[in-house]
């Protein structure tokens, strides 16, 4: 990754004259994460370029974030017009890779997660635009749009729909309370603090999507990791978790499932997307971890009117078992 061409000046003009600037990230967007080094400091230099991103999302959420007391990174310097942000740097212990080479570590910093969850919904959303219905079926949608082409179906996208607002009618309703969603809370937008421990210890990243809504979504992001096995067995133990921290009823576990279908369903969609529109072949791979996931949750008598959708649409050799078949076209 090349640094872009504005990214020298920008640094100069905020103190870091001549600070090495070294290729970090990218992700499933156009943004772009470079490693701003100078001798005894270092800062990440985030570039979402116009008209593709729109960084201020993003601050104001880490602003958000911060005023609650929560590790989001510290806004150094901006530069709008070219889509620049250099951010404080959280380090290389991303949670992710610190349970896979630690397994031991998993119960420990995944309850630590979730009680991060449980604190940040003890508070209002922030000034936030709200996950309603418009918002929840155009994401379910793309499993639709891009996955059922792929695979050669032509589905009931009418019926579609209409099963989605049978099950999440509740969901919809504009009284429940809301809190800020990240909606990419997982364990690769997770790092370890070096020097911190528990919820001061994590640091979040990647939330310039946030949305005001149901508190089951991020729970459902962290638990049904699209790129990390969750087994059924944590997964039941952090939601139990979860309730000891927030007090939460039974209701909460429909909220949760349904959810988790959506989601799902979303992220199918993407992955496809990114492989066919894209040319992200290696998004592939994660479907049938996805499709387990989205299985488990149709399981959930609150999904029944979208697995009879599914039952009618989407034959059992076109889900999971798909993936090779389109990894090979």
């Amino acid at each position: 990754m090349i640094p872009p061409a504005a990214a020298p000046a920008f640094l100069a003009a905020h103190g870091w004259d001549g600070a090495e600037i070294l290729p970090l990230a990218g992700d499933a967007s156009f943004r772009r994460y470079f490693r701003v080094i100078e001798p005894g400091r270092q800062a990440v230099l985030m570039d979402a370029p116009p008209p593709h991103e729109d960084p201020r999302p993003f601050i104001h959420i880490a602003e958000h974030l911060i005023e609650l007391g929560f590790a989001a990174p510290r806004i150094l310097a901006t530069d709008l017009d070219n889509g620049l942000v250099l951010l404080e740097d959280f380090g290389d212990a991303r949670m992710r890779e610190v349970v896979d080479a630690a397994p031991e570590s998993e119960q420990r910093i995944y309850a630590d997660a979730v009680t991060l969850l449980a604190l940040l919904h003890r508070h209002d959303a922030a000034n936030i635009a709200p996950y309603d219905r418009a918002q929840y079926l155009r994401e379910a949608n793309l499993l639709v749009e891009w996955y059922c082409p792929a695979v050669g179906l032509d589905v009931d996208a009418a019926g579609y729909e209409a099963a989605w607002d049978e099950a999440m009618a509740e969901l919809y309703d504009p009284d429940v309370r809301s809190v800020t969603v990240l909606r990419d809370y997982h364990a690769e937008n997770i790092m370890l603090i070096d020097g911190r421990d528990g919820v001061d210890g994590l640091g979040l990243l990647d939330f310039q999507d946030a949305l005001a809504g149901h508190p089951a979504y991020d729970l459902v992001s962290l638990l049904q990791d699209a790129r990390r096995d969750v087994s059924p067995e944590l997964e039941a133990e952090m939601i139990a978790h979860y309730h000891a921290e927030t007090g939460n009823n039974g209701q909460f576990d429909a909220a949760y499932a349904l959810l988790g279908a959506q989601r799902n369903a979303k992220i199918i969609g993407i992955f496809t997307r990114l492989w066919k529109r894209d040319g992200k072949a290696r998004y592939l791979s994660f479907l049938p971890r996805v499709w387990d996931y989205l299985e488990r949750d149709l399981a959930h008598p609150a999904l029944a009117p979208v697995a009879r959708w599914f039952d009618a649409n989407i034959p059992a050799d076109k889900r999971a078992p798909a993936w090779k078949t389109m990894a090979d076209a």
